[in-house]
């Protein structure tokens, strides 16, 4: 009975030998379909061919050393886990940490020439920049009607089908292809167009406080490679010059019409400053009074018949107003809280610039009146809510204002058909009279896949009509 075995051990050893047959039979497929190669035959000690092993280096005997942790840790340093020294060697840490990411985004309150701003591209020159001409000739003249209103009560159809014609008629650049012309390394944020007629200067600034400079009036050079050239041709890509007048986002470019030479940029690194193209510098006109203040800035506007004082908007909501003849100082700086969400926009209405329009992160388009604004409890004269928050307010000469919003619509608010130009102090406009005349859809998203809209008036449009 000992010999004889049992039923589980009869059952085991008939599972090890179907495994051993599955295997072998797996081990014979996969070396018939190449998958698992077949083992060597051992070479025999008579072959010549094999190479032999060269001997191993002689190690040379190191005096023992304790080894050395990876890292040290708090624990192998002897200091307790909840100890004082532990925790202030992490604030210590943190502390400079934040200090380093502080001075990189604080802004630069000197006066800087182009040359010590400039990032890339070619220096620039006061003459090569503007020209000689710019200041006397040339210069267009914003807000100036091409028509009175005896031309306008008798324009037609036709005269506004011969306008869509020659929009459409406009045709890109041509010397080069929209793709290789980039103004500045960072996602552009805003742009402006040089006033002069004789120069098209484009200026383009960045996320990370970059401005980019194109003259187009530059011509795309002509090849002189001959046949027998082996070198491959050039194709060389349009002159830009990049500059850094900002630490953070510029947010807001524009040049007043009787300044033609300056270049006013607002940026979220708190400061507002004036580049002048003749003599290629840039100095800070406005800013907190400490670089740890931080306030940054939305929008910039001036009015049309004062080039000495600024107007901004800011992320926090407030609106501001500062004469650059004053010295700077909390007494000589007016700020109103408009709102408890950012300002993305405002302008001022150029015919009368007491009336400005804020478009706001609260979904709503809001007028206001400087005569009429209390600094403790500033009220609108009109409101308009969308759908979706509003980007940017454009008041035009003609007193249309022009908004772009998060809904993917552009709407035109005709004010100056209401009497905008007549309204007394105090006046108010109401709900009915505050709903947009004209709402244009588009299916850009904006927002989403391309940056958010932001409506610029035509100052010097060759037609009847105000144009954005």
């Amino acid at each position: 009975m000992g010999s004889e075995l049992s039923d589980f051990e009869k059952q085991r050893l008939a599972n090890i030998a179907e495994r051993d047959a599955l295997l072998k039979k797996l081990t014979q497929e996969a070396q018939s379909s190449g998958l698992f190669p077949p083992k060597l035959a051992k070479a025999s000690s008579g072959d010549t061919g094999k190479a032999k092993k060269k001997p191993p280096p002689k190690k040379i005997k190191k005096e023992e050393e304790a080894p050395l942790p990876r890292r040290t840790s708090s624990r192998l340093r002897g200091i307790a886990a909840e100890s004082e020294v532990a925790k202030r060697k992490a604030d210590d840490e943190y502390e400079v940490a934040m200090e380093a990411a502080r001075a990189k985004r604080v802004r630069k309150s000197d006066a800087f020439t182009f040359n010590e701003m400039i990032v890339s591209g070619q220096k620039l020159s006061g003459d090569a920049l503007i020209g000689v001409d710019v200041v006397t000739k040339g210069v267009a003249k914003p807000y100036e009607r091409t028509f009175g209103d005896a031309e306008i009560k008798k324009t037609s159809d036709k005269d506004l089908k011969a306008l869509r014609e020659e929009m459409s008629g406009l045709q890109l650049w041509e010397p080069w292809e929209p793709n290789r012309i980039k103004l500045t390394p960072e996602r552009v944020y805003t742009m402006t167009f040089h006033p002069s007629e004789t120069k098209p200067l484009i200026f383009a600034g960045d996320k990370m406080g970059h401005l980019g400079v194109l003259d187009a009036s530059q011509e795309k050079p002509i090849s002189t490679k001959t046949e027998d050239d082996d070198e491959e041709d050039d194709d060389p890509d349009p002159v830009l010059t990049t500059l850094k007048p900002h630490t953070r986002t510029i947010s807001s470019m524009m040049i007043h019409p009787s300044k033609p030479t300056h270049l006013y940029t607002a940026s979220y690194d708190s400061s507002i400053r004036e580049m002048d193209l003749e003599k290629t510098t840039s100095v800070e006109k406005y800013a907190p009074e400490s670089t740890s203040e931080d306030v940054p800035i939305s929008g910039i506007d001036m009015a049309l018949d004062d080039p000495n004082c600024l107007y901004w908007t800011t992320l926090d909501g407030a609106f501001g107003r500062y004469d650059t003849r004053t010295p700077r100082g909390d007494s000589t700086v007016e700020n109103w809280q408009l709102s408890d969400k950012k300002i993305g926009g405002f302008s001022l209405y150029p015919a009368h610039p007491h009336y400005f329009a804020t478009a706001s992160l609260d979904r709503t388009m809001k007028l206001w009146d400087l005569r009429k604004l209390s600094h403790d409890e500033p009220v609108p004269i009109g409101e308009h809510q969308s759908r979706l928050s509003v980007s940017h307010a454009a008041f035009n000469s003609a007193g249309q204002i022009a908004t772009s919003s998060y809904d993917d619509t552009l709407k035109i608010y005709d004010l100056g058909a209401k009497g905008i130009s007549s309204w007394k102090p105090g006046h108010t406009v109401s709900d009915d009279q505050m709903k947009p005349d004209t709402v244009v859809r588009h299916n850009c998203q904006t927002g989403r896949w391309v940056t958010m809209y932001v409506l610029s008036h035509s100052h010097s449009p060759p037609h009847a009509k105000p144009l954005y």
